[in-house]
């Protein structure tokens, strides 16, 4: 397996093209089999253009991409960058031995209900559950049922890796664009489905820090929490104990930032955030385990809040921070444990190349600096990155697959350890 990323910024699309092209194909030096292709919205005017001026350029039998704020790929130095508000191309090229690819596109009209039975998902997407594909989904944001779209992949396909995310545009506005083969399409999801000798495996890095201790919900409708259970000094909640304390989430909010410091009472003012427990059986929680959701609304009359997603009576929940050093040491605790797991590999088992899906809200803006979260990443993993910047970004926590926002989602591809 091969893998390789190239960069241009240069203005001209034609220059920027005919660059990637001559770079990646003399790095690769092999035939490509499938091509990634993340183009920069500060040339959404010529989005038409793109993916017939890569064919005129390159050879290829699978070809996806779309458009976005901010691309990711290696320059010249083979170091990650990321250009953000600027024209840039960023262009994938892998040789996938022993790999089968079949991409796809679709329109919400598409989709079966959700009712529907599994093999209604698996027609729709043409591949076998038994085949266990691994999943790359590039999606446009007016596709209007990506929740829908997800759960229902992950019905048909529950032991599947699914990543990607949402094309996005910059702070100057711009179209949105997605393209498979030769085309752009308008409100659907391009994706390609990779089985056979490949695996995918993730970092979804949600940036977020825990404050105070869970709670657990219970009365709830909907997206509303309307009552949370908190555990006694002398009974952890784990243990279901008859001692623990009713309350309203506002009631639990208020105590809560009654103990924090004076930086983190200034921090929940605009940045404090729900994460749900995913396994409910899990007694030690760590940070990988929560799915960070807004916090949406507070009815003070009632004393409930109202967070991003659904949440039902039984589930824990606890209030998170986000800020900058906070989403620098959630990323890297989450890099450490993967490449713990990597060091297990059998001897000749190595990573080929990876791609990152960030948050628009992440990059510059967050940090301060350029490039931090690839260059972090690479600092640990010597391979080929590239991505792009998302209006939302798609990655597994548990055994899920979600839509998140403010995260970035790192697919790592490699060889099956056969």
């Amino acid at each position: 397996m091969r893998w390789v990323s190239a960069l241009s910024q240069r203005p001209s699309l034609e220059a920027a093209v005919k660059e990637v092209v001559e770079i990646a194909q003399d790095a690769l030096r092999a035939s490509p089999d499938l091509g990634l292709v993340f183009i920069s919205s500060a040339f959404s005017s010529e989005y038409s253009r793109l993916m017939p001026l890569l064919q005129e350029h390159l050879k290829l039998p699978t070809l996806i991409g779309c458009g976005a704020g901010g691309v990711i790929g290696m320059n010249s130095d083979y170091q990650a960058e990321e250009i953000e508000g600027e024209p840039a191309l960023s262009l994938t090229l892998a040789h996938l031995p022993g790999v089968e690819i079949h991409p796809f596109h679709l329109s919400a009209d598409d989709l079966p209900d959700l009712d529907s039975s599994p093999d209604r998902w698996v027609e729709l997407i043409g591949v076998k559950p038994e085949d266990q594909p691994q999943f790359i989904l590039l999606v446009d944001p007016y596709f209007g049922q990506i929740n829908d779209f997800l759960q229902g992949l992950d019905y048909a396909y529950p032991g599947s890796v699914k990543v990607g995310g949402l094309a996005s545009t910059g702070a100057m506005g711009g179209g949105t664009g997605v393209f498979s083969g030769s085309k752009r399409h308008s409100e659907e999801i391009v994706g390609m489905a990779l089985y056979g000798n490949i695996v995918i495996e993730t970092i979804v890095a949600q940036g977020c820090r825990p404050i105070g201790h869970p709670y657990r919900v219970t009365q709830a409708e909907r997206n509303i929490v309307l009552e949370v259970e908190t555990p006694s000094e002398d009974s952890p909640l784990e243990t279901t104990s008859a001692v623990s304390v009713r309350l309203s989430p506002l009631e639990a909010l208020q105590d809560l930032v009654q103990q924090l410091s004076e930086e983190d009472r200034q921090l929940a003012q605009h940045s404090l955030f729900v994460g749900v427990v995913r396994d409910e059986f899990k007694q030690k929680l760590e940070p990988g385990d929560f799915l960070i959701r807004n916090l949406i609304g507070v009815d003070p009359r009632a004393g409930a809040i109202a967070i991003g997603d659904r949440v039902r009576p039984g589930q824990r929940i606890q209030f998170h921070l986000r800020d900058a050093r906070t989403s620098a040491e959630d990323l890297e605790l989450l890099i450490e444990c993967y490449q713990r797991q990597a060091s297990s590999f059998p001897q000749g088992v190595t990573n080929a190349g990876s791609l990152m899906f960030s948050c628009l809200g992440r990059g510059e803006g967050l940090y301060g600096e350029a490039n931090f979260d690839s260059r972090l990443f690479r600092r640990y993993f010597n391979i080929p990155l590239s991505g792009f910047f998302c209006n939302g970004e798609i990655g597994p926590v548990g055994n899920a697959t979600f839509l998140h926002g403010y995260t970035s989602v790192f697919g790592i591809f490699r060889q099956k350890n056969y």
